[in-house]
């Protein structure tokens, strides 16, 4: 059996000083040791696939090709699922733009009714130095939406097919949005690769064990993980975080730690991730303690929809946050500046002015900006709650 990936594998044109010559590769896929050796020295993988070659014939390594895996078994040089990166149209772009000014002038005017000083009617206070955080939930959506929010003046072209006598123009002056959410390992691995380095990626879905060193180690420009809700997982985006290729990274970069929002379930639907309130302070304990890599940024949750859509905005969801918030500062002893540093992830489309309103320091907001999306084929309902 010959390697499936040989013929196709970008390997040789990423390391040619281990292709020798035209044989190399019909030798490799005859040899494990030379194979593996050729891998080790050629950029993971754009996708993190697993060769199922050497998987199936020698479970000890496993390491990966420069190709997304298309198929069990099979691989090729142009994958139907790959995401490729198109420029996105004027008639979208400005619709985008809209949709984000939109938001941006909500979330200007909710902030600017909410104190920057405590006082006994508020149930905390937020800095005047630190405005709200939009994070644009940009799931199944294309990744040219994402380019036409963090490029706004990026030339586009209206014509799918360009020509000699094709016009470009640029889109009207916009603020760039920089923060990004993704519900989906995959969808994420694949945008963070193909789009600008600049991007701050947030992870927001449902958090698997399983993917949490990849999705530390792999995912460029991950700018934090907003899921977490067990000790377990938090170590292991330790280890992925640990493990990153400090040559592709800035000195500033190899530097930084990976920010972790816990998420705490404040609705009780059984649905939904989270960790339980009343467990939350030793969550963060554990984590600002035995996980050197990761920065405790402050805590997640997910409102439940019919609190949503009460007339008040004191929604119980939030304001539960809201004090265990205040129990963690209280239980880790943290200082007063380390109390303003720890943040509050609350309110979506449907409700992220009611939680600036009670102190949200970042929302995420999906649907309002990019409009409604379809059904991931066997997303799960925890998956779903996520949405934006």
């Amino acid at each position: 059996m010959a390697c499936p990936v040989v013929g196709g594998c970008l390997a040789g044109e990423m390391a040619p000083s281990l292709i020798a010559s035209p044989t190399t590769r019909a030798n490799l896929a005859q040899d494990h040791t030379a194979y593996s050796s050729l891998i080790e020295e050629v950029t993971r993988c754009a996708l993190s696939s697993q060769c199922e070659y050497l998987k199936a014939h020698n479970t000890a390594h496993r390491f990966k090709h420069n190709l997304p895996h298309q198929g069990r078994g099979r691989m090729t040089s142009t994958p139907e699922t790959a995401i490729a990166l198109e420029q996105p149209t004027m008639t979208r772009t400005t619709t985008l733009l809209t949709n984000l000014n939109t938001i941006l002038a909500r979330i200007s005017a909710a902030s600017s009714t909410f104190p920057t000083t405590s006082t006994s009617t508020t149930r905390r206070h937020r800095p005047a130095n630190k405005p709200v955080r939009l994070v644009a939930v940009s799931k199944l959506k294309p990744a040219s939406d994402v380019l036409a929010l963090y490029s706004p003046s990026l030339p586009v072209d209206e014509s799918s097919t360009p020509s000699a006598t094709t016009t470009t123009t640029t889109t009207p002056s916009a603020t760039q949005q920089l923060h990004f959410g993704e519900n989906y390992f995959q969808e994420l691995l694949e945008k963070s690769r193909i789009l600008p380095r600049g991007i701050k990626w947030h992870f927001i879905g449902g958090l698997q064990s399983n993917k949490c060193v990849s999705l530390a180690r792999d995912v460029r420009g991950l700018w934090a993980v907003e899921s977490v809700d067990t000790e377990k997982k938090a170590k292991l985006l330790d280890k992925g975080w640990g493990e990153r290729d400090i040559s592709a990274l800035s000195e500033e970069e190899r530097t930084q730690k990976l920010r972790v929002f816990v998420q705490v379930n404040t609705s009780g639907e059984e649905a939904k991730s989270g960790v339980e309130p009343v467990a939350t302070p030793a969550l963060c304990r554990y984590i600002r303690e035995q996980c050197p890599r990761l920065k405790l940024q402050g805590l997640m949750t997910i409102g439940a929809i019919a609190r949503s859509k009460e007339s008040t905005n004191e929604n119980a969801d939030f304001v539960s946050l809201i004090e265990t918030r205040e129990a963690i500062i209280k239980a880790l002893g943290m200082s007063e500046q380390e109390a303003d540093d720890f943040e509050l992830s609350m309110g979506m489309s449907s409700d992220f002015e009611g939680a600036i309103a009670l102190g949200s320091d970042q929302v995420r907001v999906g649907t309002t900006i990019f409009g409604e999306r379809p059904v991931k084929a066997g997303a799960n309902a925890n998956a779903g709650a996520t949405s934006a």
